[in-house]
């Protein structure tokens, strides 16, 4: 097992909560009942809001092992909901023509992140209830306008889930309203328009989606989907040109997601990066062996130098066609981390083999450039990658081998050094390779012979 064979000198202790991760959705509520309880009794600016918001965020990427979000990005969303809500209440038009929830649900699509949408939630409520005058019931009809639509979005994948939910917070607004009014019908339009804003906002979402994830270099689930098209131009040409390739791929996809479900990353995006981890082995494909035939094998005219070069200029050979692709950046990191910087064994220990007395072979020179896995994500591919293709390679794939062969693919793994800087413990890999087991062993599983 995994924590039995790794030295204590070898572990890396990371913080498992941070400010940002530790706060739930209840801590959240009482944050803002406390600030709007502030605000109303104390009449407070702007100035309360745009701190907390710099603070709170500024304590949790400080804290956090890695970033999916900037400072920069999450002012630019506030900056966007404060002048909408500026322009319209000086122009005196309606309160209630604020598209408040668009950005809420834009965060939370995103950044996949439910702490951080409520965190700009609260800001922007507060902020929006200044302007007005302190109003602290708009501040509550807002903040729980933001929360419902945080909430329901979350982890949402389809388009039509977007505008369902813009149709049931709609709804929630009018009973908010209706019960602050207490109980008292007001002007119908008021609740018309509430009504027709929550789903405009929902409609405004899908339509500058695209255009934030082109500007923050992200992926939302919405275009993930997009990407797990098998009828993607570079999907196809592996189909086409690396078979073998691409049934690697389809299978480092599967084990990555399920390891992701089991530790809590991001399944999608692991499944997806995992199709395109490989796709610089496009230029090349006869030199690798899943696409080789039995009878030939292309190294065997080439030096150990050579062969290592052939084999790690997939890696560079993939930037360029992600780049030539238009491939999102996300994507891109499975392209660069999937190896770190690990060693390239099999032709260094055939260069070792041919050494001569004069000559000397430095372990640096047959490493991958890296950089080393920096998400859960990324590293969880790299170890499906290694094992999976150390099973295929097996002879007789008898449960019990394949178990052997995952702890001590993940063991090295992780003495090489290769898992440093991304967030998985000890814990997390007994439960990766538990699952990488249960997987490769129904697949690789011996068979009747049939006469």
């Amino acid at each position: 097992m995994i924590k039995q064979i790794v030295s204590k000198d070898n572990i890396k202790f990371t913080p498992l909560l941070t400010l940002g991760s530790s706060l739930s959705v209840t801590g959240f509520i009482l944050i803002a009942i406390l600030v709007f309880l502030l605000g109303y009794i104390l009449h407070l600016d702007l100035v309360i809001p745009v701190f907390l918001l710099a603070l709170v965020v500024y304590l949790r990427m400080k804290n956090a092992c890695h970033k999916k979000y900037s400072l920069l990005n999450l002012t630019f969303l506030f900056v966007i909901i404060f002048v909408t809500a500026y322009f319209i209440i000086k122009n005196k038009w309606p309160v209630f023509y604020i598209p408040f929830c668009v950005i809420p649900m834009l965060t939370t699509l995103l950044f996949n992140q439910l702490e951080l949408s409520l965190l700009i939630t609260l800001a922007s409520s507060v902020a929006i209830a200044s302007i007005v005058g302190n109003h602290l019931y708009l501040g509550i009809l807002f903040f729980t306008s933001g929360l419902l639509s945080s909430v329901f979005i979350f982890g949402a994948r389809r388009r039509m889930t977007v505008i369902r939910v813009g149709f049931f917070v709609g709804i929630l607004q009018v009973l908010i309203l209706f019960f602050i009014d207490n109980f008292h019908l007001g002007s119908p339009n008021r609740y018309l328009v509430l009504m027709l804003n929550s789903i405009a906002s929902s409609i405004i979402v899908l339509g500058a989606l695209p255009v934030f994830e082109y500007l923050f270099k992200t992926v939302t689930n919405i275009s993930l989907l997009e990407l797990a098209d098998f009828h993607h131009p570079l999907l196809e040409r592996m189909v086409q040109e690396a078979p073998g390739t691409y049934h690697h791929s389809l299978v480092v996809g599967n084990l990555s997601e399920a390891a992701c479900n089991a530790v809590g990353a991001d399944a999608l995006l692991a499944r997806i990066g995992a199709y395109y981890h490989d796709i610089g082995k496009l230029n090349k494909p006869d030199y690798f062996s899943e696409n080789q035939s039995m009878i030939l094998n292309k190294h065997d005219a080439l030096s150990p130098t050579i062969s290592k070069m052939v084999i790690m200029n997939h890696v560079k050979e993939g930037l360029e066609l992600a780049r030539r692709y238009k491939l999102n950046p996300r994507l891109v990191d499975f392209i660069l981390q999937h190896h770190g910087n690990s060693l390239v064994y099999y032709f260094y220990r055939r260069a070792l083999e041919g050494l001569e007395e004069d000559q000397e072979i430095k372990e640096e020179g047959f490493r991958y450039p890296g950089p080393k896995p920096d998400t859960k994500e990324t590293a969880i591919v790299l170890l499906a990658d290694s094992v999976e293709a150390a099973t295929r390679a097996l002879k007789d794939p008898s449960p019990k081998k394949v178990e052997e062969v995952v702890h001590k693919i993940i063991n090295n793994k992780f003495i090489d050094g290769q898992l440093d800087e991304c967030e998985l413990t000890l814990k997390d890999l007994e439960k990766i390779s538990a699952v990488f087991i249960r997987i490769l062993s129904g697949i690789y599983h011996s068979r009747v012979t049939y006469p």
